[in-house]
């Protein structure tokens, strides 16, 4: 029988202070990696755009130094420095030292806040190496500097975390070392992060900082906060401030053409909460106290069918939504449906209803709330759990949505009916994916007679092996059949340019022939409910000319793919194909047969030339000079373009979903101006022999 071990009160560990942050870090921020060290710096952001928020600061500022040390600094009103009456320590070191202490718990400093628990500048001081506290207020700077937490100086005249360290005995060693300007205020504070705690591997990020100034630029209008990042050769520097608040917040997130202008939905409510208070002696008992919940969200449809909503609570992101989303939602698809079922008739929906889904595409949403004192799910806050929240947003959503829906405005019902339309044709095309899904298989030859007339199947039913060649016109498709293997390789010919579908709403491009002919054979659906598993080919080749009328046909079909049919692209299955551009026959004296040669731009071929030229070979005169594949005979194309042992294909890929949806906008959007710059300042790179004329 094993030994029983001894386990009593001794065997207990009490920390003490912050020793339990330093203990257990991943409780307070995480991990300690990358993400625990980003969250601190969050904290101590949050802090100085709280008091932005409140009204008493006007400028941050956030330095990375090459020392991998972080400044914050900011114009409020100052961290308090006079003592506190029950530590009877300074306020600046109650603020760092101690854990649930700040002026965030109900008393009067501040209403809607982020930092809510009184432990985000305390834990950052913990697991910091050094932290240096400066205040400005009442004409003077106040100065405090910790070591893991623990107050006391460093000697040196120069900030380093490795300094000589004498820890404070009696009080706050707090220092004036300067006086500052009447009216002046504000803090910085400056630490290391401790390497003791934080991976080595950990690091600022230098985009997500600036995304996330740009953020909160947008949540507080008027608020300037720079960004500067010191640690490379040249100093980076970027300012960010937005008068116009979440309403340019969200035309900033919007990528596609728009079907509405930005919404702006404003309102308020009441709820009374049970929370325990603090009384004069220092006991704690249970009151009910009324709380108001401001609620701002601005919003806009576009012709896609991606779904971009962020949610805040007091500038607060909460990337994993809460309560508050939850009630956006649900009044939004309570809205639509009703205003739908009542215009059933006019806008031929029929008896199918809505659902989320078909309400959301297309959708940018900013969704933010205000309350004192939110409930969070953990210290990280990425979920809101205020259960009064939901209600007061569906009711405050669904009072000014139905009014703006039913507006007689002429503006507003054109806008209104757009946005109808635009949710109806979405339920549509969902019902229509999933009634293709049930019933539409691979067609064997007896069932083809449902497919387009003018596509040339192939014979195998084997989708992994399997090519779609997409061909432009009908000269080519006569070539084209001649050179496939029609054991694997299918064809489908197109007229011309089809629809530019970044300008068409999604009814247009589902009317439009071409657009609902390609989609047909594909057979996978379309926009939100296409089915990547269903897709009839293995790969889809765009195989168009040469040429610039070439290149504008596979933009236009990129485009297509790129909005509704964007899993083929990230699977990597969607092919440009690149034919020669030059056929060069090369004389061999005596016996030996010609050799013949392809080239793919002008430069290719003069290298060419004078590669035989270096070897004293000649060549037929003149050289052939493609400028479609209806000018090659099926043996060329076959050899050069479809053959798999001889051909070269170009992987379209998305490495960057949104830089490509920006350049997508950009060249096929319906805004000129911003295209017209970018010929302008590209016509010089221009090299004019490239043009066929």
């Amino acid at each position: 029988m094993a030994k029983r071990s001894e386990y009593d009160a001794r065997h207990l560990s009490v920390l003490e202070g912050l020793e339990a942050v330093r203990k257990r870090p991943g409780m307070y921020i995480g991990s300690t990696d990358s993400r625990g060290l980003m969250h601190c710096l969050w904290e101590i952001i949050d802090n100085s755009v709280d008091e932005a928020l409140a009204g008493h600061a006007s400028t941050i500022s956030i330095t990375l130094h090459p020392d991998d040390s972080v400044e914050v600094s900011d114009d409020g009103r100052g961290i308090p420095v006079d003592i506190e009456p029950r530590t009877g320590l300074s306020g600046l070191e109650v603020v760092f030292t101690k854990l649930h202490a700040g002026g965030k718990f109900g008393g009067g400093s501040y209403n809607a806040v982020g930092g809510l628990h009184g432990v985000g500048a305390s834990v950052v001081n913990a697991l910091s190496a050094r932290l240096d506290a400066q205040v400005t207020r009442g004409g003077k700077v106040h100065q405090l500097s910790f070591r893991r937490g623990e107050p006391g100086v460093f000697s040196g005249s120069r900030p380093d975390p490795d300094a000589e360290f004498t820890p404070a005995v009696d009080g706050s060693p707090l220092d004036v070392i300067a006086k500052a300007k009447r009216g002046v205020t504000g803090t910085t504070i400056r630490y290391w992060s401790d390497r003791q705690i934080f991976t080595s591997d950990a690091v600022f990020n230098d985009v997500e900082i600036a995304n996330r100034a740009r953020q909160t630029a947008f949540l507080v209008p008027g608020l300037r906060i720079t960004v500067r990042d010191e640690r490379g050769a040249e100093p980076l520097e970027e300012v960010f401030q937005y008068d116009g608040g979440i309403s340019e917040f969200a035309e900033h997130l919007s990528a596609d053409a728009s079907v509405t202008d930005i919404w702006r939905i404003q309102g308020h409510g009441k709820f009374t909460e049970r929370i325990p208070v603090l009384a004069a002696d220092g006991r704690s008992h249970m009151e009910d106290v009324e709380r108001d919940c401001e609620v701002d969200i601005a919003l806009r449809w576009g012709i896609g069918y991606e779904t971009t909503v962020r949610s805040f609570v007091n500038i607060i992101a909460t990337p994993k939504g809460g309560t508050h989303l939850t009630g956006f939602e649900q009044a939004l698809l309570k809205s639509l449906r009703k205003t739908v079922e009542s215009n059933a008739r006019k806008l031929k929906a029929g008896s199918d209803k809505l659902e989320k889904d078909d309400v959301l595409a297309g959708l940018t949403a900013v969704v933010t709330v205000r309350i004192a004192e939110p409930q969070f799910d953990g210290q990280t806050k990425e979920i809101l759990g205020t259960p009064a929240a939901r209600q007061i947003v569906s009711k405050v959503v669904s009072k000014e949505l139905e009014t703006r829906l039913g507006s007689t405005k002429r503006g507003d019902k054109q806008q209104a009916t757009a946005v109808l339309e635009k949710v109806v044709a979405e339920m549509k095309s969902r019902i229509s994916a999933r009634m293709h899904k049930e019933t539409q298989r691979r067609k064997n030859a007896l069932e083809t007679s449902s497919m387009p007339a003018k596509l040339v199947e192939c014979r195998s039913k084997g989708v992994a092996e399997t090519e779609l060649f997409i061909v432009e016109g009908d000269s080519a498709l006569g070539t084209a059949k001649l050179a496939r293997s029609s054991d694997f390789q299918a064809l489908l010919p197109i007229r011309g340019k089809i629809l530019n579908v970044q300008k068409a709403s999604v009814a247009d491009m589902l009317s439009n022939t071409e657009c609902a002919a390609l989609l047909q054979v594909i057979g996978a659906g379309s926009g939100r409910s296409f089915d990547l598993e269903a897709a009839r080919y293995g790969k889809v080749v765009l195989m168009t000319d040469a040429d610039v009328d070439g290149a504008h046909i596979r933009t236009l079909l990129l485009t297509l793919f790129f909005r509704y049919m964007r899993p083929m692209i990230e699977a990597g299955r969607v092919f440009a194909a690149v034919p020669p551009l030059h056929r060069v026959e090369v004389i061999h004296p005596g016996r030996k047969a010609n050799e013949v040669k392809y080239t793919y731009s002008e430069a290719e071929l003069n290298q060419l030339l004078a590669r035989l030229e270096q070897d004293g070979l000649n060549y037929k005169e003149p050289i052939q000079r493609y400028k479609g594949l209806g000018e090659m005979d099926a043996d060329q194309l076959s050899e050069t373009t479809m053959d798999p042992q001889h051909r070269a294909l170009r992987r379209i890929r998305v490495q960057d979903a949104e830089a490509a949806e920006r350049v997508f906008d950009l060249l096929m959007g319906s805004v000129v101006a911003p295209r017209k710059d970018f010929i302008i300042e590209g016509s010089q790179a221009l090299d004019r022999d490239r043009i066929d004329a």
